[in-house]
């Protein structure tokens, strides 16, 4: 047995003998499963998904159930939390320790981990500034493209421009999963009416004044995505008069966010998880998107979509398992609509998704998770908001 193939679990018996032994191995398995009713352990069917890829792909998933688990890290996301784990354990019989929280306190969390020696997680899903200043920049992460062995994940006709769409300049690591088109202005409907904002400069006019809550802008993640988006569209200029005369309201909780619009407190929204907000939609309160804005009309965001493997994984079978589920059809449709985001694959299921939300296939956008764009300019657009924001 080859040192690599001991340390990911994978062994192998040479010679005339050893295929004998795997021949037998094999039906022995077989007689196994059809005795017990072709169940795995959790009680559901065992199947393996469709294009599965043959025997590297059987071998790797005999190598993740001896495992027994897999952790992953990603967004505080309800549905995320409970809906990823159960369809996982229900495909491959696998347990999946789903622990969800803001990508900035995981890189920092895992970061101590690593210097005490500890290494707890297998799959991370972020957002841009966690993975690529992060994740990879500190390099937490082993190549995750060498890992995809599933035939579905691996069928690039399904792709955006007829490739799996890394993010990394090596197109290696981090696995692009979601692109939507961001809509980062909500209204309560009872206190602004339509029409009343066309452009984001309606924002600066004396009536909007302290009636603007926000996600806050300074740090990493959406209200900094939004902020530098801006900026790049209206000027420095503009984001001061916005986000410092407006006296817009900050948050770094976007249930607090949704809170706010709900109720009316801060009736327009920037910057607020589409899953929140389509919560708030789902239980009736009255609030809406504002579209088609004259002067700056959206951007693609990749929200926590962003997949990549952690290297010194302590279940590396398993978390290979998750990666090519994910970057599956069936995976990708699971993962996609338990987050509520754009699927970026071809052949998904995006009917689900607000129209406004769903790229058009033959537009060209710009995109806020573009790599020059994370790493250099939106890092000098945050300095320049902290600047603002003192």
């Amino acid at each position: 047995m080859s040192r690599a193939a001991a340390r990911h679990g994978l062994s192998g018996t040479p010679g005339k003998l050893g295929r004998a032994l795997a021949v037998a191995g094999t039906f022995l398995v077989a007689l196994v499963f059809a005795g017990c009713g072709g169940t795995a352990p959790s009680g559901q069917p065992v199947s393996a998904p469709p294009g599965s890829g043959g025997s590297a792909w059987d071998q790797l998933v005999a190598a993740a159930k001896r495992e027994g688990k897999v952790v992953v890290k990603g967004p505080p996301t309800a549905a995320v939390r409970t809906e990823l784990p159960a369809a996982f354990r229900q495909r491959f019989g696998i347990e999946m320790e789903y622990v969800g929280g803001p990508s900035g306190e995981a890189v920092t969390q895992m970061a101590s981990e690593r210097k005490a020696g500890l290494y707890s997680t297998d799959v991370v899903l972020s957002g841009a500034d966690s993975m690529y200043t992060g994740f990879y920049g500190q390099k937490m992460l082993d190549p995750l493209k060498p890992a995809l062995v599933l035939a579905d994940a691996l069928d690039a006709s399904k792709w955006p421009d007829g490739q799996l769409w890394f993010m990394d300049p090596e197109g290696q690591y981090i696995l692009r999963l979601n692109a939507s088109l961001n809509r980062a202005m909500q209204i309560n409907t009872e206190q602004i009416k339509p029409g009343m904002i066309t452009s984001w400069r309606d924002l600066l006019k004396p009536e909007f004044a302290g009636k603007i809550g926000a996600f806050d802008p300074s740090v990493s993640g959406a209200g900094l995505s939004d902020a530098a988006y801006l900026i790049n569209q209206l000027g420095i200029d503009f984001a001061r008069k916005l986000y410092v005369e407006q006296k817009p309201a900050f948050t770094r909780d976007h249930r607090e966010l949704a809170d706010w619009l709900a109720r009316g407190k801060y009736p327009v929204a920037m910057s607020l998880r589409e899953v929140e907000f389509q919560q708030l939609k789902k239980d009736k309160f009255p609030v809406d998107y504002v579209l088609d804005l004259q002067d700056a009309s959206g951007q693609l965001s990749g929200g926590f979509g962003l997949l990549a493997l952690m290297n010194n994984a302590p279940h590396p079978n398993a978390a290979k398992v998750v990666v090519n589920w994910l970057a599956s059809k069936d995976g990708m449709e699971t993962w996609s609509k338990a987050q509520f985001i754009v699927p970026v694959r071809l052949d998904t299921d995006k009917s689900i998704y607000p129209k406004e939300y769903v790229p058009d296939p033959g537009k060209k956008y710009f995109d806020g998770y573009g790599w020059d764009w994370v790493l250099n300019q939106r890092q000098q657009t945050m300095a320049e908001m902290q600047k603002l924001l003192r």
